[in-house]
Formats: structure tokens, C-alpha cells, sequence
């Protein structure tokens, strides 16, 4: 392991925020490690709730990171097709030990041409549109290929960072962290999932973000078009 440990995370407008909070979380337990808040400029960034939060660095700033992250959203539909940032992905992607996302966030690694060939996972409603990257779907809460790490949706975010903790340092630092934060989740639904969501719940929800499906399927045939 490089001392310190670099690893950085994207924030961007329209960040969901438990993305990239629930692993900034772990990350911050991790003995030594450097950890960074990545955009283009150092300016307070809006996210998709009502915290706003602050880069620490900026991509021109940026170290050589061992670990790259990028969480979903919204706003992801804003990045499929944004050379700045998906130039600085390829980048860091060269010499980085692990490239990550979560959520979403997997779309974005795809736009920048870094998950073909790869098996990755990602939020349930995003993950028929990977394949258009070359990407194999996985459905899972955290997908392993290689040094590419993906989580799927919001929450797996946690079981991601806890995963990569454990290859990057040890599992009993993992467990150390995981019960320090007391991650030892008993829902109190089971709709959780597509596959166990009751079918109204799920309607409702696909109604909901129809408008921002149709967004961002627009945006992803554009990044695929380009990639593939």
C-alpha cells in the first residue's frame, strides 16, 4: 500500500450525497489515508438534497490517486458527455490501483471508456444501459473485475467501501470500521429491490423518473456513440 493512501471522489452538481458520503465515511477510517474531494473548480457544489458541499481540490490539483470514485445522480446525465471530466477520469484511470464507482456513477466510467470488457454494477434502474459501453451488467450489491470496483445503488455504497477496504488493507480493518460505524442494517421493508419491491411501489417509482430516464438514456446514447 503507497503511504499515504490517495483517494479521491467526485462531487459534482446534483451528487446524491449518500453515494459518496456512506464510502467517504469508511475511506475516513482507514488508517493514513489522504482522502479528496475532486471537481473543477473550489466552489461550494450543490447536491440533489439540500447539503451543499466543497471540493477540497481541484482536477488541475489533483495527485495521482490510488483509488478514483465517482457516486451518482442526477447530475451524472451532465457528465456522460463532458470532456473535462471524463478526460480527467482516463487520467487518473492510468495509474490509479483501483477505478470505482457507485450507483450511476458506473455510467460515467463507461462514458469515459474505462468499463469495456468489464463486468460492472450500478443502480437497478440504470443497469440495461451499460452494456451500451461494452460493460457486462451485473447484479450485484458490489461487482469485482480486475481493479475495477462498481456498487450498485445509494446504500451499496457502504458495502462497496467496506469491499475495497478489505483488498486494500485487510478484512479485519474492514470489520473494525464496519463496527465502528455501526453499519448492520435490518430494514424495515423489504422494497429494497425491484425483485422484492411491492408492484405498485414500483410503478410508482419508474413514473416518477420517467422524465429523467428518458434524460439520461438521451445522454448515454450520445457517450456510447462516441466511446463505441
Amino acid at each position: 500500500m503507497s503511504s499515504p493512501l490517495q483517494i479521491g471522489l467526485l462531487v459534482f452538481p446534483r451528487v446524491t450525497q449518500l453515494d459518496f458520503t456512506g464510502p467517504l465515511q469508511v475511506f475516513a477510517n482507514v488508517p493514513g489515508a489522504k482522502l479528496h474531494l475532486i471537481w473543477k473548480r473550489i466552489e461550494p457544489v450543490p447536491s440533489d438534497s439540500v447539503l451543499t458541499l466543497t471540493p477540497t481540490t481541484t482536477f488541475a490539483d489533483c495527485p495521482q490517486l490510488d483509488v478514483i470514485c465517482v457516486p451518482g445522480g442526477g447530475g451524472t446525465n451532465d457528465l456522460l458527455n463532458d470532456e473535462e471530466v471524463l478526460d480527467f477520469l482516463r487520467r487518473q484511470a492510468e495509474g490509479a490501483r483501483y477505478v470505482t464507482s457507485v450507483c450511476p456513477g458506473a455510467l460515467v466510467l463507461g462514458a469515459a471508456g474505462l468499463l469495456k470488457g468489464y463486468r460492472a454494477a450500478t443502480h437497478w434502474s440504470a443497469m440495461e444501459m451499460l452494456g451500451q459501453f461494452g460493460a457486462t451488467p451485473t447484479k450485484t450489491r458490489v461487482c469485482i473485475d480486475r481493479n475495477r470496483v462498481t456498487g450498485g445503488g445509494v446504500t451499496a455504497g457502504i458495502d462497496f467501501a467496506l469491499t475495497l477496504v478489505s483488498i486494500l488493507v485487510d478484512r479485519t480493518t474492514a470489520e473494525a470500521i464496519q463496527l465502528q460505524i455501526e453499519y448492520n442494517p435490518a430494514p424495515p421493508f423489504t422494497s429494497g429491490s425491484p425483485d422484492t419491491a411491492p408492484a405498485e411501489v414500483l410503478a410508482l417509482l419508474r413514473e416518477r423518473g420517467a422524465a429523467n430516464q428518458a434524460r439520461r438514456l438521451e445522454a448515454v446514447k450520445r457517450a456510447a456513440a462516441r466511446v463505441m
